[in-house]
């Protein structure tokens, strides 16, 4: 074979590689490009170890592309820099990827390619519905025209949209952009992408709280989650940490004592809670003495003048109960698993493997605090880790038979 024909033959890899890693067979684009160092079939090949799940190895490959791509090629060093933030977010490293794909955006779109700056921006998106920031990821993802995205890239936005509309309980628009996904997910006629708009869906089936209302317990999914919070009960959302009726919200997500006694208190309405329970739930003592005694006092005092707008807190007999204002009856509102670290279990729940720092920074919480709750996970077996010093990842299988969005409200301390 001549010189030349041999190069018109590894010229024709390139897009057949690129068209198998489109179609998602990654074992194929990479048995036309494993044995290429050039810089097209590097990026390949890292886009195919990353679908294999190997994103060190990806991450190597993406970079070295980078470095080959030449001082000129600026639209295909920003290409592979939107590659490596994808590879970042699905490690969930999720610390420096703003900037990097801040500045990679800005030289796609001043190039003309968008295609790759709208799929920047859509992964910036969907970093910061990762970490909770709800109203940036809204207003972010209002500035990205889907219109230029591909099918496979138009499903993954439309799973964003669908999960920041499950987040804010608004189940019918997060119906229409899962459909919406799934229209998409079967044009681009990946596997793995339809299996993950199906994993969506199941969210909205699941069961995603408990309701607890006169002693009896129940199962809620989200829609009926958020016929809740438009009902005429004062809830007692133990999801987010607030008492709310239908005209007004107390947040209490920076009181976890007050939160403490509002949640004994509603579990118990109509009736009263007894002081050695409130201060057991309140305080943690097993034994009620003055001291005791005089800081539920306080701390009731604070709790009654939170609540006045909502409900008052009386004294009784025997302890305090608590009476709504406006609202007929009072509920709870609990997670589907109650633990005392399930906003971090949550997370681990998604599949991915996480940092102690990607956690902190999703979590609002400070990294020793994470790590103090990873390690009461891993002693009681529900987390484990791999890797050493900076490259441990935590993970956990996800929770069988549960929704975890009310598990991830906006970003709260978990002490």
């Amino acid at each position: 074979m001549s010189n030349k024909c041999d190069g018109i033959l590894v010229h024709s890899l390139i897009p057949a590689a690129a068209g198998a890693r489109g179609r998602g067979d990654p074992l194929g684009a990479l048995n036309r490009v494993a044995l290429r160092d050039d810089a097209p079939a590097l990026v390949l090949r890292g886009i195919a170890m990353a679908q294999l799940g190997d994103f060190a190895r990806a991450k190597v490959l993406v970079r070295r592309a980078a470095r080959a791509f030449g001082p000129r090629e600026a639209v295909a060093r920003a290409r592979c820099v939107v590659i490596e933030a994808e590879l970042a977010l699905v490690s969930r490293d999720l610390g420096s990827i703003a900037t990097m794909l801040d500045a990679a955006r800005a030289t796609l779109e001043a190039h003309g390619d968008r295609v790759n700056g709208a799929y920047a921006r859509y992964l910036a998106v969907r970093r910061l519905l990762v970490i909770g920031r709800l109203d940036e990821a809204e207003r972010r993802l209002a500035e990205l025209d889907p219109a230029p995205l591909p099918a496979a890239p138009r499903a993954a936005y439309e799973l964003v949209v669908a999960g920041i509309a499950m987040r804010r309980l608004r189940t019918a628009a997060a119906r229409a952009a899962l459909a919406r996904a799934e229209d998409a997910a079967r044009r681009a006629a990946i596997p793995a992408l339809t299996a993950e708009v199906e994993s969506a869906a199941h969210v909205l089936r699941a069961p995603a709280a408990r309701l607890i209302a006169r002693g009896e317990e129940r199962s809620l999914r989200l829609d009926e989650v958020e016929a809740l919070q438009r009902s005429k009960a004062l809830v007692v959302d133990a999801c987010r940490h607030v008492v709310r009726d239908a005209r007004t919200e107390v947040t209490l997500a920076t009181r976890p004592v007050l939160f403490a006694l509002a949640r004994a208190l509603g579990e118990a309405w109509p009736g009263d809670v007894p002081r050695r329970v409130l201060v057991a739930r309140a305080f943690g003592g097993k034994f009620v003495d003055e001291s005791h005694r005089a800081r539920l006092r306080v701390e009731v005092g604070r709790l009654r003048a939170m609540l006045r707008p909502l409900a008052t807190v009386s004294a009784t007999a025997e302890g305090f109960a608590l009476a709504p204002r406006r609202a007929r009856e009072v509920v709870v509102l609990a997670r589907p698993v109650d633990d005392a670290h399930a906003a971090v279990l949550a997370l681990l729940a998604d599949g991915e493997s996480w940092s102690s720092s990607a956690l902190a920074l999703a979590l609002g919480a400070s990294q020793r605090t994470v790590q103090r709750a990873l390690d009461a996970l891993a002693a009681a077996g529900k987390a484990q880790s791999f890797g050493r010093g900076r490259a441990r990842r935590w993970t956990t299988p996800p929770l069988p038979g549960f929704a975890t969005t009310l598990l991830l409200p906006t970003p709260l301390p978990i002490d």
